[in-house]
């Protein structure tokens, strides 16, 4: 018997209005998102605000050193409390100075004692799951959710192998790519390199060798899509690396479902994919770089440079091509090519992440 094709996602996933507001209330508040880096907190009272599903956000290192985050809404009469970043002896509401302590319980406000039952310590920030992953900050808007090695089953250990400094590293250049498309446009492109050898001509000659590439959707379990591969030979590689260390004549990469990945480019060297959705039709990429400490690399400022200009802009043409099209009344969705081999040339991830996308809104 032949198998039935299996089809890409309708494009009513990526155009519909109500579709996307629906991950909004559902699929980006209940799984893990990227917050930022341990390094931008490194002092107490450091904070930085964010956004996460249409909710204000903020993190916060307390006297004890753990990192903790909070709506960004104070509990009397809902004015946000920080913007930006910056760093406070406590948080201070510039609506009605209503005080609260770095672990987010009150600690004053003008007069309140004079009201007859009140009692502060029954007034608190409302808390949101926080987990430190390798020195990146991610939370979950569900407070039932299971942590992140649930979700992730070995990946802290597999990237520690990968980058054993990964604890040292502190981001020496984030670069951000607003995009006019869907956000699940922009990761189903990450997630395949099928693309790559005719679109990316400088990471497929000059970085990785596309014929060994290859994506194993149920490798390592989890909501995982490992990405592995070899290095060009090294007079084709267009930064140097040195072959003595383990692993720097690889490529891994591990995406985590549904807005984050981990990259190891040939020579061990971190970067990250985090996306943010903006609107059913826009979101923003953010590239990021690492070294030790934050310490400047002409090697690496070189190389995300050159990813910026080549991989990057060509990305985003091919992305927002694609939301074009799948506004037209002529798509009619195709068959994913499924190579039982797997291999550069198949979508088995694709067919993983639209089986995602589709729970996701369908149940």
């Amino acid at each position: 018997m032949t198998e039935a094709l299996t089809r890409s996602l309708e494009a009513r996933y990526y155009t519909a209005p109500e579709v996307y507001e629906a991950e909004k209330q559902g699929l980006l508040s209940r799984t893990w998102q990227f917050a930022g880096h341990v390094s931008q907190i490194p002092e107490v009272g450091a904070y930085f605000a964010f956004e996460i599903a249409g909710e204000s956000l903020f993190a916060i290192r307390g006297r004890d050193m753990v990192v903790r985050v909070f709506y960004n809404v104070c509990q009397h009469r809902a004015h946000q409390l920080v913007e930006g970043t910056g760093s406070t002896r406590v948080v201070v509401c510039p609506y009605h100075q209503w005080t609260y302590e770095l672990t987010g319980g009150l600690r004053a406000g003008p007069n309140i004692k004079s009201v007859p039952g009140f009692d502060r310590a029954k007034v608190c920030l409302t808390e949101v799951r926080c987990e430190d992953f390798l020195g990146f900050l991610f939370v979950n808007l569900d407070k039932d959710a299971a942590p992140m090695d649930e979700w992730y089953p070995g990946v802290r250990a597999e990237i520690a192998e990968y980058v054993p400094h990964v604890r040292e590293l502190a981001p020496v250049e984030w670069v951000e790519c607003p995009e006019n498309c869907n956000w699940k446009v922009s990761v189903e492109n990450y997630s395949e390199c099928y693309h790559c050898p005719t679109n990316h001509p400088t990471f497929a000659e000059g970085v990785v060798k596309p014929e060994t590439y290859d994506i194993q959707p149920d490798a390592g379990g989890g909501y995982v899509l490992r990405h592995v591969t070899e290095c060009q030979s090294l007079e084709k590689m267009t930064y140097p690396i040195d072959m003595s260390v383990p692993h720097a004549g690889d490529y891994q990469s591990w995406f985590l479902w549904p807005m984050f990945s981990f990259q190891c480019y040939p020579g061990n060297v971190l970067n990250t994919y985090h996306w943010r959705a903006e609107a059913v039709d826009q979101c923003t990429v953010w590239r990021g770089w690492y070294t030790v400490e934050g310490e400047e690399s002409d090697v690496i400022r070189k190389l995300a440079v050159q990813d910026r200009e080549t991989t990057v802009a060509e990305d985003i043409e091919l992305v927002e091509s694609v939301q074009r099209g799948l506004q037209s009344r002529g798509y009619v969705p195709g068959p994913l090519v499924l190579d039982p081999a797997c291999g550069v040339m198949s979508e088995h991830s694709i067919r993983r992440l639209q089986q995602w996308m589709r729970e996701a809104v369908d149940g």
